[in-house]
């Protein structure tokens, strides 16, 4: 899997979306598809850059990947930051999502955007480096890519 690499800055996010974007639609993902792997992979960025790098004083990359596996898109983000598994992390419930806006608990609604907007999401860290797999289902019939 190739990779590109971001430095862990918020002002990384925009390319890192054109990237997801570009590659989503090139593995044949229709618009809403796009819309919410986009959505996923900025929720699950924002939360290294901001909670693994700047909270923690840490500076590093953002390194992202992707590549086709058997009927699966498979988007990997790779960081140096600290370690943050966004499977183990508390999401709203019904009950909270239903709720005004004003009187919802903080935190936890990107995560529940993240795991919604994809299939599955992998976490792993090898204790220099944390990796996230977003993992898309792809539709039956693709387009060929060009």
């Amino acid at each position: 899997m190739e990779q590109q690499r971001f430095p862990g800055t918020l002002d990384a996010l925009e390319p890192i979306r054109k990237y997801v974007e570009a590659t989503a639609r090139s593995a044949g993902l229709d618009h809403k598809a796009v819309y919410k792997v986009c959505l996923a992979v900025d929720e699950i960025a924002t939360n290294i850059v901001v909670h693994g790098y700047e909270e923690a004083g840490l500076q590093g990359d953002l390194k992202i990947g992707a590549s086709v596996e058997d009927d699966n898109l498979v988007i990997q983000l790779e960081d140096q930051g600290k370690a943050y598994d966004p499977n183990l992390h508390l999401i709203p419930d019904a009950g909270d999502l239903s709720a005004p806006f004003e009187s919802r608990k903080i935190g936890g609604l990107g995560i529940f955007l993240a795991l919604d907007g994809v299939d599955d999401i992998q976490y792993k860290t090898t204790g220099k480096a944390n990796i996230h797999r977003f993992i898309i289902r792809l539709p039956h019939e693709r387009e060929p890519e060009e």
